[in-house]
């Protein structure tokens, strides 16, 4: 039974479905660590030790994934949980996710925000009837307010002004059973939109990233930085926006940046003219799917990734771990994200969703939503606001690569550098030296410099961090973008 949002058991049956159920928190972890493991290799020494036994950048993750599980384990099969079991299931998941708080008050604050999010957790993956389990995620310890303000990112106020004529485009008559675009090489990496509600930016790219990959044949990441910082018709950065927007800014711009050139930074800045000239992929119109069509929204995912609108904003949605996703949840779209296939498990049909929230959610970063589930608006309204870019023409020829970076009339640093300041008198700098990293931001030490992606120095400890909702994350060491030492000039 539930008593005060805990579970408690009530017979052996009982403690075996939760033992079954920490096992299955724990291999997903394991697995979904062990995979993303950046060069690996098959031993060729067999008598040496295990290549992952010595790593700590491996075993850490690792260990903090099978510790939080067995710790939730024993959790599971007791009657209550108490305060101090608790707290160290909050600390070995902050040590998993590299979360740390400024204060102790807020750290405590953040603990029992955990604990609400443990309860509702617990309780969910008790249901023996649910297609799907939660789990606590890199979002655990944010409140359901905190995290609705902060991750969404779909404007109402512009799906007034979307277009009422369509271009019908061609689209595949032989629809096969299931279809999943990223095993066909047209779907890029997960991304993360952090706390800036940009998803519509991550949803368009994903759309334009797959058609040009099947028109052309490239995979190219695209950037939406470029439509946070200039898409301003309609779209408004962080605040929020539609992808019919971005797709009719990146016609009249004809085309769009990379990702690498014009990398995302989470929040809004003034728009680069100079990368804005740089139009590396093109599309030619946008269509958008009859509303509350799910066979025409079929027929176009069959053709091409798809971007949808959805209501992301459900507490389930969330904490959202494996499965088939079936709600519950309204039809108020607030939330942008990407189809990328379909299928089926067990006689139940699912869409495979793209979400930019990281690959610390989900199913590294993929959610399956229920198909065919005889309501036309879809699951969460994913029938209701459908849309998709249309490409025929090739891409334009290359850019020349970029020149120099200017610091002053006198001095400038390589391609791909950033000029930092280290000497200034009465505001006007009297000695310029290099950061390594493009748009990379200079310490108040003048000897540092940290990736655009983790803009606060941490100069004690040598480390570059980032604030996601009310913690600090520490940048992973297994990126060549770390903690640097500016050059001299």
């Amino acid at each position: 039974m539930i008593k005060e949002g805990v579970i408690v058991s009530d017979n052996l049956l009982t403690h075996c479905k939760k033992a079954m159920f920490s096992i299955s928190l724990w291999l997903p972890i394991f697995l979904g660590n062990f995979s993303q493991l950046k060069g690996y290799r098959p031993f060729k020494r067999p008598r040496s030790p295990p290549f992952f036994f010595s790593n700590k950048k491996i075993m850490e993750p690792l260990l903090a994934s099978f510790l939080l599980s067995f710790l939730l384990f024993f959790d599971l099969s007791s009657a209550a949980a108490s305060p101090s079991h608790i707290s160290k299931i909050f600390e070995t998941w902050c040590h998993q996710h590299g979360k740390s708080y400024s204060s102790e008050e807020e750290k405590s604050y953040r603990l029992k925000v955990f604990e609400d999010n443990y309860a509702f957790v617990t309780q969910h993956n008790a249901m023996t009837n649910s297609s799907y389990s939660l789990a606590l995620n890199a979002f655990a310890d944010l409140t359901h307010h905190e995290f609705k303000a902060s991750r969404l990112g779909l404007s109402g106020a512009a799906i007034q002004f979307r277009r009422s004529t369509l271009r019908e485009p061609r689209l595949v008559r032989d629809i096969p059973a299931s279809l999943d675009w990223r095993e066909k090489g047209a779907v890029t990496q997960v991304k993360d939109q952090g706390s800036c509600g940009a998803c519509w930016s991550f949803s368009a790219t994903g759309a334009i990233e797959g058609v040009n990959k099947i028109v052309t044949g490239s995979l190219i990441s695209l950037s939406e930085q470029e439509l946070v910082d200039c898409d301003k018709t309609y779209n408004t950065g962080c605040e929020g926006g539609l992808m019919d927007y971005a797709f009719q800014f990146v016609i009249n711009n004809h085309g769009i940046d990379t990702e690498e050139d014009y990398p995302y930074q989470g929040r809004e800045h003034t728009c680069n003219k100079e990368k804005l000239k740089r139009h590396v992929v093109t599309i030619d119109d946008y269509t958008d799917v009859p509303m509350n069509n799910e066979k025409k929204l079929l027929q176009a995912v069959a053709t091409q990734p798809v971007s949808v609108g959805i209501c992301g904003s459900e507490r389930a949605f969330q904490l959202y771990s494996k499965g088939i996703f079936t709600g519950p949840c309204s039809t108020s779209l607030d939330h942008a994200v990407l189809i990328v296939g379909y299928g089926s498990e067990n006689g139940v049909d699912y869409w495979i969703v793209k979400n930019s929230w990281g690959t610390r959610w989900g199913m590294n970063g993929y959610i399956h939503m229920i198909r065919n589930t005889g309501k036309s608006e879809g699951i969460c309204g994913i029938n209701m606001l459908a849309s998709y870019p249309i490409k025929t023409s090739p891409n334009p020829p290359p850019s020349p690569p970029p020149g120099p970076t200017k610091c002053d009339f006198f001095t400038y640093c390589s391609a791909g550098e950033t000029c930092c300041c280290t000497h200034r008198i009465f505001g006007i700098c009297f000695l310029w030296k290099c950061c390594g990293l493009d748009s990379a931001v200079c310490c108040k030490d003048n000897r540092h410099c940290c990736p655009h992606n983790y803009p606060i120095c941490d100069t004690k400890n040598n480390q570059c961090l980032k604030r996601v909702g009310n913690a600090t994350i520490m940048e992973s060491s297994d990126t060549n973008l770390a903690f640097r030492k500016i050059s001299r000039w």
